[in-house]
């Protein structure tokens, strides 16, 4: 897969060490992020990442900042963008196997590099259920309907 990486000065070691793993997965890396510890804005990082995964030329996509909710902001006002923050690894499997984000937003600031690289690898070896459960389908095309709604599509 081709992951787009995305992150402002706080994130910048996790996100190193989160394209380190990947890489190793045999995954490609498309690094949007800063590769200084300066003080970074993040829309410049994450916006043109989620618009990487909106438009297909990444597949997914994992945003690293502070928190993490900075990222997720920005990145689901991306028409196809599909961002949840996760913390633990529990979440990681739902937001994947329940919910089909394409965006992973973690937090550098608030979890440490074991649980950071534990909720990626969930993340990223997690399918999404609704291609075998009705329910997960049904609940999904309709977080999909709002978004065509009231999103303009990337072009």
């Amino acid at each position: 897969m081709k992951i787009a990486l995305a992150n402002d000065h706080a994130g910048l070691a996790l996100k190193n060490e989160i394209a380190t793993w990947l890489t190793a997965q045999g995954h490609e890396v498309i690094d949007f992020g800063t590769d200084s510890s300066d003080p970074a804005d993040l829309p410049d990082h994450v916006y043109p990442a989620a618009r990487a995964v909106a438009t297909g030329k990444a597949d997914r996509g994992i945003f690293v900042d502070g928190v993490g909710y900075g990222s997720a902001m920005i990145a689901n006002k991306v028409n196809g963008v599909y961002a949840a923050v996760c913390q633990d690894s529990f979440c990681a499997e739902l937001a994947r196997s329940h919910s089909d984000t394409n965006v992973l937003c973690i937090g550098g600031k608030i979890i440490g590099s074991a649980i950071a690289m534990e909720i990626v690898r969930v993340w990223m070896t997690n399918e999404w259920l609704g291609t075998s459960d009705e329910k997960y389908s049904r609940r999904v095309a309709k977080v999909v309907e709002i978004n065509d709604e009231n999103l303009k599509p990337v072009e």
